[in-house]
């Protein structure tokens, strides 16, 4: 018989969710954690289209169904094409995870005009115009959507500048859109700290576990686990839930 804990949780099984960049890397991880929820979900890429044929066959593999689909989202009107065929083909949408992004590495003197805009761009424009265009879908729905900041735009880096501006951007832009979208959809942030994978260098890891008071980087299924908790988590709004091993300390 099944606990009454378990019995009483909420379940994400048969919602649907649009996970921007998820052809590779974490977003895809993102992907493939909500399927085995037992989501069916929409993989967005822009070029990757081999790695998001491949993520779709993952997620389909696991029982759930999935569709990937290109777009710009550089490009307003791409973004609205994007939410507009996510509801032709599903008819409903529970969840968005705006996690497409760049990591620009600039400081004061490097920084050109091109960097600025093209990291706030697709690291804040971007999402804010997905969750304008999925509003109304997650209206209908008393969706969640979840944003990705980092660390980065809560210590600043001088190093990457336009970066860490874009993520705080992030920050913020969760709380207005939190009180925004109330109280139909739920709007909070995840801020992962350094995140390796397979393949990564061995020495970003080596440099994190002097930094963290938990002495190691973080894993994909460590911001997984997060996407689920706020994904369920009924009385959570605006908040971005730091992920970092406590480097920020």
């Amino acid at each position: 018989m099944m606990p009454a804990s378990q019995h009483n949780r909420e379940s994400l099984n048969s919602k649907v969710a649009l996970v921007t960049g998820s052809a590779k890397r974490l977003g895809r991880a993102v992907a493939l954690r909500l399927a085995q929820e037992g989501v069916d979900i929409i993989i967005h890429y822009r070029k990757s289209r081999a790695e998001a044929a491949e993520a779709v066959a993952e997620v389909e593999k696991l029982g759930r169904r999935a569709i990937a689909i290109t777009a710009d989202l550089g490009n307003v009107s791409e973004i609205k094409w994007l939410f507009d065929e996510t509801s032709k083909q599903f008819g409903r949408l529970d969840i968005l995870v705006n996690s497409a992004a760049n990591f620009l590495s600039a400081s004061m003197d490097s920084t050109t005009e091109e960097i600025w805009d093209a990291s706030v761009d697709t690291n804040l424009k971007a999402p804010f115009f997905c969750a304008q265009a999925a509003a109304p879908l997650l209206r209908r729905t008393n969706g969640t959507i979840i944003n990705f900041a980092d660390t980065g735009g809560l210590l600043g880096w001088p190093g990457y500048i336009a970066h860490s501006v874009s993520k705080a951007g992030v920050v913020m832009l969760t709380k207005v859109l939190a009180k925004a979208l109330a109280p139909e959809v739920r709007v909070n942030a995840i801020a992962p700290g350094t995140i390796t994978m397979t393949g990564d260098p061995p020495e970003w890891e080596a440099g994190f576990r002097k930094l963290a008071p938990l002495g190691r980087s973080g894993t994909p299924s460590d911001i997984t686990d997060a996407v689920v908790f706020l994904a369920l988590s009924k009385f959570i709004t605006g908040q971005t839930l730091v992920v970092d091993g406590g480097s920020t300390l």
